[in-house]
């Protein structure tokens, strides 16, 4: 379910099983179509999707994006016996709600940011005008990764909090203001089956629009996996202290997590603090983490769904891999659509390249944009420079004039 490249990317490397016969994508876009069959469906409409997987015989679903999971799509297809790869409603507000999560780090002794949360404008804007900048502000609601804001000075700040409480991302009962951590971020990914977990690499992404990560929050601009700042101290130190915590907090409510669980971190001196979780893969690390994974990815989902998960074994590649991602024109403010991509498939790559697509869709055996995110040039290499450089060549060959990105994904590992 979904429509982006982090589901390309899943479609793809699910059609590689030799478990599977037929992949449904719902709703899917032109990259999902050369894999699976794509079904016109809104994903948010769960009684036509049940109605579908029933119609359909599916045996399993696989949920991409974290609106069906906050609002429960998990629940409702399980209760209708249908045996589904993602966390349950309660779970998901790990996600679905940053006060949800905040709370638990507060009783649980996670290392976090300081916070404080707010439901009215004008407390919010009082607490700022006594706060030390930069400070961090955020929606409390999905927002499709854009709802934080980094905020310079008190104007800023005001700007954030009247742009969060007028609806930018929707209704916002509560705003999160939070200090300012000065490290390194980190995407550090585990797999669970509500009673253990395997780790399911790390990455680091990109989420400012300009290079020299400036500019406007997008979805992601690229990425890399491995993460630089990855060692076996720091990762015994995420799981002890942010990870194993949060899923005693998870099964205290009485729940259990199941599907992926994404950490967002920052590391200041080799110790992690918590900055956000989603309740599934990122966009774009699925893309940049499913290249390198060796294991087929239908075991590991199923392992999850049965509770099974101990012992399997999940086993990667050794390359590096790095992603970039070509956008629209304007992305992320005003950008036009339906501009045809010409040439696409006439790319010629190698085992080591993948091109996943995002906001596409094709119309007349013709492919053509729909959306900010349009693509997704991933390459595996021995170093991250060559991948770079890679996957740059193969936009480069593209040459679609609608388009631009980013020249220094992983600058911070590569210009070192």
């Amino acid at each position: 379910m979904g429509s982006g490249g982090r589901e390309h990317a899943i479609c793809k490397t699910v059609s590689q099983s030799s478990k599977i016969s037929k992949i449904y994508c719902i709703p899917g876009n032109a990259g999902t179509q050369q894999v699976a069959e794509n079904i016109d469906l809104d994903i948010d409409n769960f009684d036509k999707v049940l109605k579908f997987l029933q119609e359909s015989k599916v045996d399993m679903v696989i949920v991409g994006p974290e609106k069906p999971l906050v609002n429960g799509i998990v629940d409702y297809l399980e209760s209708n016996n249908i045996k589904v790869f993602g966390p349950r409603k309660i779970p998901s507000q790990l996600e679905g709600s940053k006060t949800f999560t905040k709370n638990i780090c507060k009783k649980y002794n996670i290392p976090t940011a300081n916070f404080g949360i707010f439901e009215k404008k004008e407390s919010a804007i009082k607490f700022l005008e006594n706060s030390k900048f930069p400070i961090v502000i955020k929606a409390d609601g999905l927002a499709s990764g854009k709802g934080v804001y980094i905020s310079k000075n008190i104007t800023e700040g005001k700007e954030a909090v009247n742009e969060i409480f007028n609806g930018k991302f929707g209704i916002a009962k509560k705003i999160l203001i939070e200090e300012f951590l000065n490290g390194e971020e980190m995407s550090f990914f585990i797999v669970c089956d509500g009673k253990n977990f395997k780790i399911f690499k790390t990455a680091q992404d990109h989420k400012r629009v300009n290079e020299g990560d400036e500019g406007k929050n997008t979805g992601g601009m690229g990425a890399y996996s491995p993460s630089g700042l990855i060692n076996e101290i720091l990762e015994n130190k995420i799981i002890n202290k942010i990870i194993y915590p949060t899923l005693k907090a998870i099964e205290e409510m009485g729940e259990r997590y199941k599907g992926f669980l994404y950490a967002g971190l920052m590391i200041i001196d080799n110790e992690p603090f918590l900055i956000e979780y989603n309740v599934r893969m990122g966009d774009p690390e699925c893309q940049t983490i499913l290249p390198l994974l060796k294991t087929d990815l239908i075991d590991v989902c199923n392992a999850c769904c049965d509770e099974n998960l101990k012992n399997l074994n999940i086993e990667w590649r050794e390359e590096k891999s790095l992603c970039i991602v070509l956008c629209s024109n304007g992305y992320p403010e005003k950008f036009t659509n339906n501009v045809q991509i010409d040439d696409l498939n006439n790319l010629k790559l190698s085992n080591n390249d993948f091109i996943f697509h995002a906001g596409t869709k094709e119309k007349g055996n013709k492919i053509y944009s729909n959306g900010g995110r349009v693509l997704n040039f991933v390459s595996l290499s021995s170093s991250f420079k060559n991948a770079r450089e890679r996957a740059m060549d193969l936009i480069n060959q593209l040459n679609w004039k609608n388009g631009f990105f980013r020249k220094d994904i992983g600058f911070k590992i590569i210009d070192k």
